[in-house]
């Protein structure tokens, strides 16, 4: 009889560790993500605010976005579609120099502008006993390589702003009916992140569990 009062205490003293534990990780599953973004906005803010030095804080923020503001007027109103093709063009012919820009040219126009890339969620068969990647088609034919029957897929990496680009037969290929910003962050997050009404139903499964 001893050793059962004896166990009573310790049998209630775990059970208050575990809420304990289970309230803070609670906290932190609500806290580390809206500090992580408010951080990441800011300092974004700070970067982009010093770009142009000057004594009064969010002034330079403001002239960084009106002057990309009316470059972007004075190109679309002013600039013919000719001049800004052979702009291109010179950039393109430029040794070292092409490399770069047509990069990051391309690399913005996948995320923003008329010639999105990444708006078509592939599911490719990777090996012959039906294990995939999830990825996004970003050419649907290579006859610029002269390669028929193959298309690219960019692959993105979880937790890593990086990926793979991969040559792979059409028939290997199958596009989801899913939104692509949504595949995106699935994809990113290594499978973590759900889709839509999934996503809802973890989450009030982890409410159930933690105790009221």
């Amino acid at each position: 009889m001893k050793n059962e009062h004896q166990m009573l205490p310790a049998k209630r003293d775990r059970s208050q560790v575990r809420v304990f534990l289970d309230y803070f990780l609670r906290g932190l599953l609500f806290l580390f993500p809206i500090a992580v973004t408010i951080y990441v906005i800011v300092a974004t803010i700070q970067f982009l605010d010093n770009l142009i030095p000057v004594s009064i804080p969010g002034l330079g923020l403001m002239l960084v976005v009106g002057i990309i503001t009316l470059i972007g007027y004075l190109v679309t109103i002013f600039l013919p579609d000719s001049l800004l093709r052979l702009i291109d063009q010179i950039m393109n012919r430029m040794p070292l120099v092409n490399i770069i820009y047509t990069s990051i040219k391309d690399l913005t126009e996948a995320f923003i502008g008329d010639k999105k890339k990444f708006k078509v969620p592939v599911m490719v068969e990777m090996t012959s006993n039906g294990v995939c990647k999830l990825g996004f088609l970003t050419r649907e034919n290579l006859d610029v390589l002269n390669v028929k029957g193959y298309v690219a897929v960019y692959f993105p990496h979880s937790y890593n702003f990086s990926g793979n680009l991969f040559v792979v037969p059409v028939e290997k290929i199958k596009k989801l009916d899913a939104n692509s910003t949504e595949t995106m962050k699935f994809i990113v997050s290594g499978g973590v992140t759900g889709f839509g009404a999934e996503k809802e139903i973890v989450e009030e499964e982890s409410e159930r569990k933690i105790p009221r």
